[in-house]
């Protein structure tokens, strides 16, 4: 790649501009390969995700280890994450201690990558947005722990995927209820009263504090088939 001019301020050439644009495309598409294929390798599996700050005395990191535990002992799915500190430890741990396969999709940061102890196997990206992709590609359900930005972000993009059929309806289970409580009552007085989401739409997600009641729509979801593609693209209309 040619040497980066933006940091003495002159711009790039466009013969610079699609030279780098195309590095970056094939970085992109060798990114979802690998990690699609990493995905395959583990066709039953669950995602985790929520907040990096919990350590192991919080109640939401004993929640989540012991519920990865029973999921990769009860159902025998693999068990997701982003490979990091937090919840992402506490699933992993779960699952490692169960004798699971306890799986991460790590990113590669300036700063050296923080990655739990817990993990039988990882791929590293580069760009957070393959990344989160192949974090919502094809698991049999998803597990949204209390978080920051990030888990609401993941929480929201999953939650209109499905809303808006681009992914196949799976469980999102939502657990710890007062924390999530508080964000539905939120979507229920600022979104449904304003007409923004329909009625229904508040019913795409479980809200449990139950183990019990996570394993069971767990193991009464189908498998998936991954991202419905559609192959025949809207024809568009001509003035």
């Amino acid at each position: 790649m040619h040497e980066n001019k933006n940091d003495s301020n002159v711009p790039l050439t466009l013969d610079e501009l699609h030279e780098t644009a195309q590095e970056r495309v094939h970085l992109i598409g060798e990114e979802f390969t690998e990690g699609f294929a990493f995905l395959q390798k583990y066709p039953k599996s669950v995602t985790f995700f929520g907040g990096a700050r919990f350590t192991e005395s919080d109640k939401e990191y004993m929640q989540a280890r012991s519920l990865a535990g029973k999921i990769v002992k009860d159902v025998n799915y693999s068990v997701f994450t982003g490979g990091g500190p937090g919840i992402m430890e506490a699933a992993n741990r779960g699952a490692f201690e169960s004798g699971g396969q306890s799986l991460g999709m790590t990113i590669e940061l300036v700063q050296e990558q923080v990655k739990n102890p817990y993990l039988t196997e990882n791929l590293d990206f580069y760009y957070f947005f393959s990344r989160k992709v192949c974090l919502s590609f094809s698991a049999e359900a998803y597990i949204f722990f209390p978080g920051g930005f990030g888990t609401l972000d993941e929480f929201f993009e999953i939650v209109t995927l499905v809303q808006t059929g681009k992914i196949e309806k799976m469980p999102i289970i939502l657990f710890g209820k007062d924390y999530w409580t508080s964000v539905d009552n939120f979507l229920k007085k600022e979104l449904l009263e304003r007409g923004t989401i329909d009625e229904e739409d508040t019913n795409l997600y479980t809200i449990t504090e139950s183990e019990e009641e996570a394993i069971n729509l767990i193991k009464n979801a189908p498998v998936r088939n991954g991202i419905k593609f559609h192959h025949k693209k809207p024809e568009l209309a001509l003035e």
